[in-house]
């Protein structure tokens, strides 16, 4: 299957703190899928390392209380076009992340408390159609 997966699970720094989510079973899911490496918020212009951001209902903040709405929106479109172009048919995501989160996220106060919703690039993508998995759900992904 061709599968769109967040890059820092795969191994890439590409964190806000400039470190990796590295899964255990990576190298299983690049013999199994055709994996399409990811990084919303340096595909909508952010650098590495960066500064934490939330989401607070339809806006994107970081820690420094700057709107960064518009880089995760552009992330998240050309993620949608990445998606397309690779005729992916399902995303692999990083949980709780103002971009890929899917189902509960951040609740914007830099408190680690968490609250129902999606990242942007997650919603986008749901709205394409695509299944969405968390790195929880690995183990629920279809293998076709």
């Amino acid at each position: 299957m061709r599968l769109l997966v967040s890059a820092c699970l795969l191994g890439a720094k590409c964190r806000y703190d400039g470190r990796d989510n590295r899964l255990d079973q990576a190298a299983r899911l690049l013999e199994l899928h055709t994996c399409v490496p990811v990084c919303p918020e340096q595909l909508g212009g952010l650098s590495t390392p960066r500064v934490p951001a939330e989401r607070r209902g339809d806006r994107v903040i970081d820690q420094e209380g700057r709107d960064v709405t518009a880089a995760f929106q552009r992330g998240a479109e050309e993620t949608v076009r990445l998606a397309r172009l690779c005729g992916c048919q399902a995303a692999l995501l990083k949980e709780r992340s103002p971009s890929c989160g899917c189902g509960r996220i951040y609740d914007g106060t830099f408190t680690k408390r968490l609250t129902e919703g999606n990242g942007l690039t997650a919603q986008r993508l749901m709205e394409e159609g695509l299944a969405i998995y968390g790195e929880s759900r690995i183990d629920e992904l279809p293998y076709r």
